[in-house]
């Protein structure tokens, strides 16, 4: 059930829940409880009588994480009809789901760390790794069996929506528009699983079926949105600013999408960052990354891209719109508003 602020009481200061404030203090101290019920499911799930498996299990659950997806599904459900028990397995069921994915991303990128912490893969090997993520994603699909038919179909088609992206990815453009692709990419890697949690929350707290798909679609929208914000700090913060060193990107040579944008352009910009190899391959010369980012910063590019976050940010604010009104909507509201604003 929505909470809400005893009548005639004094306003306090936002609870910071998973990095999200909250003003409405029964509504924060009810998502705290659902994400600490969340923590211990989590940890109880990946318990074997193989400690080896539990310890590679717990590696990332232990790293910590901001725990999006649950948040967004136990505010999801708070529009509703509140935590229920199949409201927690099912928040629960999606950081898994998450967390199996990162342990496979992990040996994809050749990654050494995680969380602040060596990935698996640098711990153990690629093999532990993946067979972890296998494991992750098995339980997951446990949790949501408990769930009914409707559950598993709706997390088996979000499964497969990770690997298409991932595909997609993987194999590139190959013809295709490079930008439309590189939103695909996105919308099936990051936003369907965040699609997920909110409907999830929203149908195991009883919703409207009309409630249950806006934010669904929510969550698609804002995953995706997340990502295009990632993709201008890497480019417009400066130094230290974001916790994120910027290039981050272009170094790795993935074409984001201000580089996307740039590179469409028929300039002297363009043919400049072609000539550099921006987005194409690794780029390991300080300063060849610091004139990428120049004329990144300068391009057309970036400021398409952050008119496209924008869009992004409108067509989820119409998606809320629908929802009804209370704290937990108005919370979903600042979660949105954190992913825009965090671009500076």
């Amino acid at each position: 059930m929505q909470s809400s602020s005893p009548a005639g009481s004094t306003p306090t200061a936002a609870t910071q829940v998973a990095g999200l404030p909250i003003g409405d203090e029964a509504l924060a101290a009810e998502v705290t409880a659902g994400l600490d019920r969340v923590e211990d499911l989590l940890r109880r799930e990946v318990h074997s009588d193989y400690r080896f498996v539990e310890n590679t299990s717990l590696h990332l659950i232990e790293a910590g994480g901001k725990r999006f997806r649950p948040l967004l599904t136990l505010l999801a459900a708070q529009t509703a009809g509140g935590t229920s028990d199949d409201v927690v397995i099912a928040a629960t069921s999606v950081e898994l789901v998450h967390l199996a994915t990162l342990y496979h991303d992990d040996v994809m990128d050749e990654a050494v760390m995680r969380r602040g912490a060596q990935s698996a893969n640098a711990r153990w090997d690629n093999t532990v790794a993946i067979l972890t993520g296998d494991y992750l994603f098995a339980h997951a699909s446990r949790l949501v069996s408990q769930l009914g038919p409707e559950a598993v179909r709706i997390i088996a088609d979000t499964f497969a929506e990770l690997v298409t992206g991932q595909m997609r990815e993987t194999r590139g453009p190959r013809g295709d528009d490079p930008i439309e692709h590189y939103m695909a990419v996105v919308a099936e890697k990051t936003g369907s699983l965040i699609a997920t949690a909110g409907r999830f929350g929203a149908m195991f707290a009883g919703a409207e079926d009309g409630h249950v798909e806006a934010l669904g679609r929510f969550g698609e929208i804002i995953g995706t949105a997340f990502q295009v914000s990632d993709d201008i700090i890497d480019i417009a913060s400066p130094s230290g600013d974001s916790g994120k060193t910027p290039g981050t990107d272009l170094r790795e040579g993935v074409a984001t999408l201000p580089v996307l944008y740039a590179l469409a352009d028929d300039d002297a910009a363009a043919r400049r960052l072609r000539e550099l190899g921006v987005g194409e391959k690794e780029i390991t010369d300080d300063a060849v990354v610091a004139e990428a980012l120049d004329i990144l910063r300068a391009s057309d590019g970036l400021a398409r891209t952050r008119a496209a976050l924008d869009a992004q940010a409108e067509a989820a604010r119409a998606e809320l719109a629908g929802v009804p009104a209370g704290p937990a909507r108005e919370a979903l509201s600042a979660l949105l508003d954190y992913t825009v604003a965090r671009v500076g």
